[in-house]
């Protein structure tokens, strides 16, 4: 028995002893810049940047393969903190993105054609009839997007559709694949204005399914001043690239799936250097601004709705958009000087 101890024993102390050795002889060296990296991210190891968590992000960064503005969810700040470890200065950040749910019809707009008692998961509910919603494009409402956000950026409204909070998101696109019906998109943070539905019904067939489709009439398109919006298979759409938020589509849409999502606009303001030219009065759309040839001219803050079209006409650039009452005289209507 004390024979066979000791044989194990010695048998332990030169196993030891080997892996030491081939601990020290293999080794592979580690930059300490990955630890010092990945310190800085905000371990939400949600993919967003391409890699396998976290420590793969910042792996990469250590070795050259990945960008310093590569984490949606750290944005600037992380960035700002990465550029500094590395030794590199800050990047510009490219534009933030946020998530869009482009279905706005609920429990109260959507009509049923059954009741779903299965699992509560959207890409199980789609493989019976392609959903309970009689609109086969709408959102199924059983929250597989808000499920996948690691954020806790998103919630379910008491209609049954899903909610992004802005704060919290952090574009990093994890709520999109979940959903079946593609209805969530990322777009740049400054673009406002949105036709929320995905329907490329017929309009009379949208109609007798939802309250708030497009029913594809084009009067959004028609109104547009910058031709952003067209209308394709039956769905009316907005070019981003060409949209300034002017906000002019929002009123004309018959079933109010076009939405504005800047709480309260700025309006226009024409400051004493005025010259007359009349050309903001000519491309008012709503005939908000009133005055004579070569006199000031003045805005009516009630009529305006803050397209922003006058002050990007104005040749010597003297109308400005401020927040309502700002620095405004109710008796000249113009903006005053040194009225903060």
């Amino acid at each position: 028995m004390l024979a066979a101890v000791v044989t194990m024993g010695a048998m332990g102390i030169i196993a030891s002893a080997g892996l030491g050795v081939a601990a020290k002889k293999f080794a592979v060296e580690i930059d300490p810049k990955i630890a010092d990296i990945d310190s800085v991210l905000p371990h939400a190891n949600c993919g967003a940047c391409g890699y396998a968590g976290c420590m793969g992000f910042a792996t990469a960064l250590a070795s050259g393969a990945a960008s310093v503005s590569g984490c949606p969810p750290g944005g600037a700040a992380t960035a700002a903190k990465v550029a500094a470890i590395m030794g590199v200065a800050a990047p510009e950040m490219p534009e933030r993105m946020l998530a869009r749910v482009y279905c706005t019809g609920g429990k109260s707009e959507a009509a049923e054609k059954f009741e779903y008692h299965g699992i509560q998961d959207c890409n199980a509910a789609v493989l019976i009839s392609g959903g309970s919603k009689s609109c086969v494009y709408g959102c199924l409402g059983l929250a597989s997007c808000v499920n996948a956000c690691p954020f806790e950026a998103m919630y379910m409204s008491d209609n049954g559709l899903p909610v992004i909070i802005d704060e919290k998101c952090t574009g990093c696109g994890l709520c999109i694949p979940p959903c079946p019906k593609n209805l969530l998109e990322l777009v740049p943070e400054n673009k406002d204005v949105h036709i929320f539905c995905r329907s490329v019904d017929k309009g009379a067939d949208t109609k007798k399914v939802c309250t708030v489709g497009c029913i594809s009439c084009d009067k959004c398109g028609k109104v547009c001043p910058y031709d952003a919006i067209t209308v394709d298979s039956f769905l009316a759409r907005i070019d981003y690239d060409k949209c300034t938020n002017c906000g002019l589509c929002v009123p004309v849409c018959p079933t109010n799936v076009i939405a504005d999502l800047i709480p309260v606009r700025d309006v226009a303001f024409i400051h004493d250097e005025c010259i007359g030219c009349l050309i903001c009065k000519k491309v008012c759309p709503v005939d908000a601004i009133s005055g004579e040839a070569k006199q000031l001219h003045v805005v009516d803050q009630v009529l305006c709705v803050g397209c922003t079209i006058c002050a990007d006409k104005c040749p010597p650039k003297v109308i400005e958009m401020l927040p309502p009452h700002k620095g405004y005289s109710a008796i000249s209507g113009r903006v005053m000087s040194g009225v903060a």
